[in-house]
């Protein structure tokens, strides 16, 4: 396989993961710049090339938005390491999730980064049939850390899911 995208079959481009975890590094970098940035800027990366970048009106969230980034594998990590606000787990197994946390955690002691500086979300699976599972599942996660949880609620959805969530969930 090359670096080069290949096309999938509605016709649009399909970058294999290596191109795609470069071209996210080179992104966030530039978009924290288009952000941040007093004068206009160039970029020559492997992947991304911009020149005369400016971005104005500025964000009104300082220094920036924040950067989510989602994603389990350790190239994903190293980036979140560099450039997360916020780092999400995609949810399943919570033991895994502990254990990329740490390897997270890691990667950012290495670069020098304080780990404690990148909030930890989960996506946390809703089934309406069993919701203290889902209690309980979300209680795990934030005793693992997770202090962000996204909810994935399945369709169809249910008349007042909304309410049903509060009165259920989060009460």
């Amino acid at each position: 396989m090359t670096n080069q995208a290949s096309t999938c079959r509605t016709g649009l481009p399909f970058a294999d993961t290596a191109d795609a975890v470069g071209s996210l590094a080179e992104a966030c970098t530039v978009i924290r710049r288009v952000w941040t940035a007093s004068a206009p800027f160039d970029f020559d990366g492997s992947h991304v090339r911009v020149g005369g970048a400016f971005g104005n009106p500025k964000p009104v969230q300082r220094p920036h938005p924040p950067i989510i980034i989602g994603g389990r594998s350790a190239a994903v990590l190293r980036i979140a390491a560099v450039h997360a606000d916020l780092w999400n787990f995609p949810g399943g197994d919570l033991d895994d999730a502990v254990r990329r946390s740490a390897l997270l955690d890691r990667y950012c002691t290495e670069i020098g980064r304080d780990p404690a500086t990148i909030i930890r979300s989960m996506h946390v699976a809703v089934s309406y049939d069993r919701p203290a599972a889902v209690r309980e599942a979300i209680s795990a996660a934030v005793a693992a850390g997770f202090g962000h949880i996204v909810l994935g609620l399945p369709a169809p959805y249910p008349q007042g899911v909304a309410r049903w969530v509060v009165d259920e969930l989060i009460r």
